[in-house]
Order: C-alpha cells, then structure tokens, then sequence
C-alpha cells in the first residue's frame, strides 16, 4: 500500500498556484476548473489543492531547510515555526539512522499550517 494523494484547502486555486510552484519547484500536474481541483505531484503522491478540501497539515522535505526558510521569509511567507531539531533517529524506522530530523513551519497562501522537514548529519 502507498499514500496516493493528500488534499489541501485552497480558496484562490490562482493564488495557490503560484505559492506552491515556487515551494515546490514544479508546475502542476494538472488542473480542472471547474470544479476547482489543482493537482501537484510530490514524489509520487498527489497534492490536491481544493476549495471544498479541508485544511490538513502536511509535511514537506526540502534539502537546506534553513536557508529555504530565509527564502520563503524574504518572500514574505508567514513563518510559524522556526528551523529546530525535533529528534535524531537512533536507527532506521523513521528516517536514516544517525541523522537529526529539523522542522520549521510556515502558513501557504490558503492560511493552512504547512511543515517543511530535513534530515541530516548532526552538527559539530
């Protein structure tokens, strides 16, 4: 079994698109208005970005996750959380042993709280 899609709450499917083609780095993969449906594909999960969607927090891995949150910062995006180590991963289950996972958070364009997530080597 595999997630194949997350839907997110979007009341300006225009306005989301452009926030997440930039958070992203991608162009959607494809969108139908109506009924309002925006699709972007994460790896191989689909985001859907949708007016009648509830919000969901999702969580998004992005390499160099402070210097992307100076950017998103810069960009004027809201910055709810701050980059900080959550846990280093003692073994395998959650992430690559011997790494620390770093979050931050940030608000989308829609309002929804959206995670962004990096594992790396612990610092010296």
């Amino acid at each position: 079994m595999r997630l194949i899609q997350i839907a997110q709450h979007a009341d300006d499917l225009d306005r989301a698109e452009r926030f997440y083609s930039e958070l992203l780095g991608s162009a959607p993969a494809g969108r139908f208005d109506p009924p309002g449906l925006l699709f972007f594909m994460v790896g191989s999960t689909r985001l859907l970005l949708e007016r009648g969607a509830p919000s969901a927090l999702i969580y998004l891995e992005v390499p160099n996750l402070r210097e992307r949150v100076e950017r998103l910062r810069e960009a004027g995006v809201t910055i709810e959380g701050e980059p900080h180590v959550i846990f280093e991963h003692a073994d395998d289950r959650l992430g690559e042993a011997g790494t620390q996972e770093w979050q931050a958070f940030i608000r989308d364009s829609e309002g929804n709280l959206v995670g962004l997530v990096e594992q790396s080597a612990p610092e010296a």
